[in-house]
């Protein structure tokens, strides 16, 4: 077994601390990585607060790694020493069910293993540990190329709040010609702006908070919408394509469905505590035949499309550096939503 140290918080609600732990040896398909930096995801602290399901303890949180390959096992094709690689949300599938075999591991019919707080039962049934720590040991199935040339720090985001937004762009084939907005300016919400925007379509931003109007447009959006302010909204009722909504808070739901078109569609990617309800299906589904839809994170080949479509566009994240240690500084900060737009850690600092 390998030796390896990581911050992992021992029951729910508690705090994480330094924790020694192993992990398994590189195997025949493997890809060992030091990891240099992982990105701070707000489902981290949703997961060790039990907020979405029972968690696995000890725990140690992270799907946003970035570092260098430092071994490889006899049969691994695609990656060699030296090499800058990527992990993201999920670790394993079952690889044998249609959504897999269509490159939608996420979907997988049988489960997908996340990066963390999970069991492997495809490989080991043991528990999966995340990136708030110095390696990782993951098959080059799930094991993802980044490139030289972007920022590393500011490439850690993009393998959650990245792929969680250019995915569903992607699926609806988001383009010139379409008017999108984005709902929600944090770490979702910019990456959906940049993605967006690289892709050709007129971006409105739509928050609370007319203090994110220079970041919107810094970030490439046309127009930017104060939706307390009546005057605004009624500008924008029934003209967008879609909306890419990244807020995970509870919110009205009719209200932004009334500034879609004809056939618009409202994509959910964050995930309110309550769910989504619409209280008018006739008016705000049926009389503008609208569609709310929702979309997780893309699969590994998708994910890869989209680092390397990071490279070609120059994107990475906006991102504050903090050291191991100050991680709880970041959460409360994070949830007060007072960060520019991801926290990514300094693995150095662990």
């Amino acid at each position: 077994m390998i030796q390896a140290k990581g911050y992992a918080v021992h029951k729910a609600n508690d705090k994480l601390a330094p924790w020694n732990f192993e992990r398994r040896e590189v195997g025949n398909h493997d890809v060992q990585i030091e990891i240099l930096y992982c990105g701070v995801c707000h489902s981290d602290l949703a997961q060790i607060n039990n907020e979405w399901f029972e968690g696995i303890f000890p725990m140690i949180p992270g799907h946003e790694i970035v570092g260098r390959v430092v071994k490889v096992g006899d049969h691994v094709k695609n990656f060699k020493v030296g090499d800058l690689a990527g992990v993201g949300t999920l670790v394993n599938s079952c690889g044998h069910c249609e959504h897999c075999e269509d490159g939608l591991e996420v979907y997988c019919k049988e489960g997908v293993v996340a990066t963390y707080n999970n069991l492997d039962k495809y490989r080991d049934n043991l528990p999966t540990y995340g990136g708030y720590s110095n390696t990782i040991v993951t098959d080059e199935k799930f094991t993802l190329h980044v490139s030289e040339s972007l920022n590393l720090a500011a490439t850690a985001p993009l393998l959650c709040a990245g792929i969680t937004t250019y995915s569903p762009l992607k699926h609806w084939k988001v383009g010139k010609g379409h008017k999108v907005a984005v709902l929600g300016l944090g770490g979702l919400g910019h990456m959906a702006v940049k993605f967006a925007v690289a892709l050709g379509a007129e971006v409105t931003v739509l928050s609370t908070s007319p203090k994110k109007e220079a970041d919107a447009r810094k970030l490439g959006a046309t127009n930017f919408v104060v939706t307390k302010n009546i005057a605004e909204v009624e500008k924008v009722k029934s003209s967008f394509d879609f909306i890419v909504d990244t807020v995970s808070a509870e919110h009205d739901f009719d209200f932004y469905l009334s500034l879609l078109k004809l056939n618009g569609v409202h994509i959910c990617v964050g995930i309110p505590p309550k769910g989504l309800e619409v209280k008018n299906v006739g008016l705000s589904l049926q009389l503008g035949r609208r569609s709310v839809v929702g979309s997780a994170v893309g699969g590994i080949p998708e994910t890869q499309e989209m680092l390397d479509f990071c490279a070609a566009h120059n994107i990475t994240a906006e991102i504050e550096m903090i050291k191991m240690k100050d991680i709880h500084t970041a959460f409360e900060r994070m949830e007060k939503g007072d960060v520019h737009y991801r926290f990514v850690i300094d693995m150095a600092t662990l």
